[in-house]
């Protein structure tokens, strides 16, 4: 084999072989200007960034022969043969082609944001490359300070292979409205399906928005989540009705409570996807994550929208008035996969989530934000609340707020006497439950998006008069259920079996209403299975008190409104009291998982350990109380849903997984239909079952 002399340079190199190379035409090959090739010199040879490639035509005397490359292979060495002289020996030389960055192929629209405010640049744009293909890359943006006004551009730049390519943004930055901005926001929350007051509420929306107009002060209507469950409106029409009045209403944004999902295993929330669908507003949420529904997942969009479509969800909304914006989040408490049946709908983390929907809209430029939640007052700590949101989210002026079913007349502050260090104030409002009330706020900010001035009020709605068209709108629903409210079951309810919310709840405490639907949760159980012993009824799942007098179906219905089936299941004394541990895990706050009993009593200590309350438990035992036995086996009647372990009762979920929960298939309203009409005359009070035997401090 014959070699040259070696002839290498940086990235090129000559050299001579004896293989075979078919002589072709001879010729200069040029590759287009876009092609950059390192500038290298090898005595006549110079390879010229973006200049044609110029190929020897002699070697030794003799004349070269080079055959064609292929000028779209880049980032690597290509090697280009020829062959000279007579006796047509080889040669060989090796380039390196470089593909680099052309140009922009895309524009970036004109913005026009007010001083301070960020433009919205993207952060990936198309560029063409050498070879003609055009791919998104990441850039970085310069030159948008906006602290002042003016037309500024902004300069996008994109290096590559020490080439850098840019391009120009226009934005004009405006003088922003330095007037102070007030707003009126109208709220309600946890209406749960009570419509017969609600042509009541569209006279209060009507009267409000009117003042508000006058004044030269826009206006939103909102809610804060639980329309679905809670009456035979609900039971028949599945949110049509409540649908139909808060389009007439004009309803501005809503928050999805936990009562939304109730439906997921019925219909896989068919009855929700209907009724966002057919919304004339939109709904908001930053931490409910519908995509592996099949039937709500194409409605959802996670983004902060200031365009946003009815009938659609959003992650926030940004409403803009007077050059001002003012930016909407929601939130739905986690404990909706323990309270509710939301499938394959997913929660995420309250306070991550807001502190990133915060972050999304200050990055909009908006600096006056209000979250729309459905997580609480002053609910579980150990899960979500309002309060905690305020204190651990910066950035929030304004909570409207539902869950609890707090009667908040006037807001509530959180500030730095509170949180020390806390910059801005945040303020909580809730409007009570079932459209009793319409909340008010009247709201007034300065520039920089601090709130100044607020007033916040409840409206009972029951002094207003009915608004004609929103009566019309009610009058063919309420027909339908007229005649099923009023069929009397053929009981006398002798007391009236009051169903309280506050101090003292049906969620922290016995009432005599939740004794008479265990009792007959208890009786129809032991037809089925003669060893069922005790019977437990969430409390929040008594949804209405019962008036004295005759007793109907419809006031039946309206008191479990949820469809539950009547279940067993086999529990050890040990299993019994840790539910009843999580009964009372946080009394006297209310819990929704709160168990009212039959078949049993005991006595829990709320000024004890959470996990430690419960101090004395006895079972009936043909009319004698004895002690329940920790390691012994109790058939339990419960309904399906904290059968599986719903409202947190972690127990009877792992019963239910161990295979010792049974189903029985029983309506838990015609239960307590059946069994009321089998006493005729119902009388009934508190007795003791529960007993809290706290000292109270002197």
């Amino acid at each position: 084999m014959y070699k040259s002399k070696p002839l290498y340079a940086a990235a090129v190199a000559v050299a001579l072989t004896t293989s075979a190379i078919v002589p072709v035409a001879q010729t200069t090959v040029s590759a287009a200007t876009h092609v950059k090739v390192k500038t290298v010199k090898l005595k006549s040879l110079v390879f010229t960034k973006g200049a044609p490639v110029k190929l020897p035509a002699t070697y030794k005397g003799e004349k070269i022969t080079w055959k064609s490359y292929d000028r779209h292979i880049f980032n690597r060495y290509q090697t280009v043969k020829g062959t000279y002289g007579k006796k047509k020996s080889p040669i060989e030389v090796k380039i390196l082609i470089q593909n680099y960055a052309v140009k922009f192929v895309e524009s970036v629209k004109e913005q026009t944001i007010y001083v301070g405010e960020k433009p919205e640049l993207p952060k990936t744009l198309a560029v063409l490359y050498a070879t003609g293909r055009v791919y998104d890359k990441p850039v970085r943006w310069s030159n948008v300070d906006t602290s002042e006004a003016g037309t500024k551009y902004a300069v996008a730049s994109y290096t590559r292979l020490g080439k850098t390519i840019t391009l120009k943004a226009k934005i004009n930055v405006l003088d922003i409205n330095k007037d102070d901005f007030s707003i009126g926001l109208l709220h309600t929350n946890d209406t749960h399906a009570n419509l017969d007051k609600a042509p009541k509420r569209a006279t209060v929306i009507k009267d409000l928005r009117a003042a508000y107009k006058a004044d030269g002060t826009p206006s939103l209507l909102l809610d804060a989540g639980d329309v679905f469950s809670g009456s035979l409106y609900f039971n028949k029409f599945q949110g049509q009705a409540d649908l139909a009045l808060m389009n007439y209403m004009k309803y501005d944004l809503m928050t999805f409570g936990n009562h939304e999902f109730d439906l997921g295993d019925q219909d896989n929330h068919q009855a929700l996807q209907d009724f966002v669908t057919k919304a004339k507003f939109p709904f908001i949420t930053a931490n409910v994550d519908f995509s592996k529904n099949e039937l709500l997942a194409g409605l959802q969009s996670k983004t902060i929208t200031a365009g946003p479509e009815k009938g659609k969800i959003y992650q926030g909304v940004i409403k803009e008035y007077k050059g001002q914006k003012i930016g909407f989040f929601g939130l739905t408490t986690e404990e909706t996969a323990d309270i509710s049946s939301p499938g394959t709908v997913a929660f995420a983390n309250y306070i991550a989530s807001a502190k990133a929907a915060v972050k999304k809209l200050e990055d909009r430029g908006v600096n006056k934000i209000v979250a729309l939640t459905h997580i609480g007052f002053d609910d579980n700590p150990a899960v979500d609340n309002d309060q905690l949101l305020a204190r651990n989210v910066d950035g929030i002026d304004v909570i409207v707020g539902g869950h609890s079913h707090t009667k908040l007349e006037t807001p509530v502050v959180v500030d730095d006497t509170i949180v020390p260090g806390k910059a801005e104030p945040t303020i909580i409002a809730q409007a009570y439950q079932y459209g009793d009330f319409l909340g008010n706020l009247n709201l007034t900010f300065d520039y920089k998006g601090k709130l100044t001035e607020y007033t916040g009020s409840l409206v009972d709605v029951s002094k207003a008069a009915e608004d004609v068209k929103a009566a019309e709108i009610l009058k063919p629903y309420a027909d339908q259920i007229t005649e099923l409210k009023n069929e009397e079951v053929g009981a006398n309810i002798v007391n009236e079996l009051v169903n309280p919310r506050g101090e003292v709840s049906v969620r922290n405490s016995e009432t005599a209403l939740g004794n008479l639907i265990t009792d007959g949760m208890l009786k129809k159980a032991k037809e089925y299975n003669a060893e069922t012993v005790i019977a437990m009824q969430n409390g929040g799942g008594i949804r209405a008190a019962i008036n004295a007098g005759p007793l109907t179906v419809g006031e039946v219905l309206t008191t479990l409104p949820f469809g539950n089936t009547l279940a067993t299941a086999k529990l050890t004394g040990q299993e019994i009291k840790n539910l009843l541990e999580i009964s009372v895990g946080v009394a006297p706050i209310e819990n929704g998982g709160f168990l009212h009993v039959s078949g049993m009593k005991f006595e829990y200590s709320s000024k004890l350990a959470k996990g430690d309350r419960v101090t004395k438990m006895e079972v009936n035992n043909n009319g004698t109380f004895e002690a329940i036995d920790l390691a012994k086996t109790y058939v339990i009647a419960t309904n399906a849903f904290t059968a599986k372990g719903g409202d947190g009762l972690t127990p009877f979920e792992v019963a239910y997984k161990a295979g010792r929960v049974t189903d029985l298939g029983l309506s838990d309203w015609e239960n307590l239909r059946d069994f009321t009409k089998s006493l005729g005359e119902v009388k009934y009070t508190i007795e003791g079952r529960i007993i809290d035997t706290k000292v109270e401090s002197k």
